[in-house]
């Protein structure tokens, strides 16, 4: 069994999720307690992808968000790094011409700049050894005027909610993945990421240092999860692109 750990040596965290991959939206759709749909549901209305659009889905696993995405016409370049998802998801939706399958390392991009009408990354984020560096290629991708939208787990501000949530991670959740992923141990590593995630804030100071603007975020599920949103100007400052050099290196 492969699992990750706070390191998260690309290698490793491929590898881990090589292996959940077949029974990954299941687990997910059990462990968020039905919420995933929901969730998912809000992040499309946020990206709202238009017909003819070209949107870059990044840690899309196997695909079921960027299905929802293609829905009104736009081409979806589903992005992840895990070669066993990009097999999986390749093999759910052969029959979509609008959904492309690419293996990706979020913080090296194989696509040009200014490629993507928007980017967003659902869940995946906390996954990326380096989330800044990440953040500068989604913005390098995005084109001028294009849109960013990211929905990752979050610090709860209330704190029952934060103190129960917790309690769920570190004793709930384990006794279910042991019924309901094949790879228990994997699942250790998602609480232990999300516990060392960042709260809203940070996040969203990050996303505008790398040049994006208009940046807000919307607590989903009493701030489980926050979807956080920004535009990247049609007019970019030359300031901008040293402060993104700098917050990358």
């Amino acid at each position: 069994m492969n699992r990750a750990d706070l390191n998260k040596r690309p290698a490793q965290v491929a590898a881990m999720f090589d292996e959940v991959a077949a029974h990954y939206d299941r687990t997910n759709a059990v462990l968020s307690m039905g919420n995933a749909t929901l969730w998912r549901v809000a992040t499309t209305r946020a990206v709202a992808p238009r017909a003819g659009e070209r949107i870059l889905d990044i840690a899309a696993g196997t695909g079921t968000s960027s299905a929802a995405l293609a829905r009104t016409g736009a081409h979806v370049v589903a992005a992840d790094f895990s070669a066993g998802m990009i097999d999986v998801g390749r093999e759910r939706h052969a029959d979509n011409p609008n959904i492309e399958f690419v293996q990706a390392d979020a913080t090296a991009l194989p696509f040009e700049d200014g490629e993507f009408d928007a980017v967003t990354i659902s869940f995946g984020l906390r996954n990326v050894v380096l989330p800044q560096k990440a953040l500068d290629e989604f913005y390098r991708v995005t084109k001028p005027g294009g849109r960013i939208v990211i929905c990752e787990f979050s610090t709860p501000p209330a704190t029952p909610i934060r103190v129960g949530y917790f309690a769920y991670l570190n004793h709930v959740m384990p006794a279910i993945v042991r019924l309901a992923s094949s790879n228990a141990e994997a699942y250790d590593y998602l609480g232990e990421s999300i516990a060392a995630w960042p709260a809203q804030a940070t996040l969203s100071g990050w996303l505008r240092d790398v040049g994006y603007e208009g940046v807000a975020y919307r607590n989903l599920t009493l701030g489980i999860v926050a979807l956080h949103r920004g535009i990247k100007p049609i007019l970019e400052s030359p300031a901008i692109g040293l402060a993104a050099a700098e917050t990358a290196s």
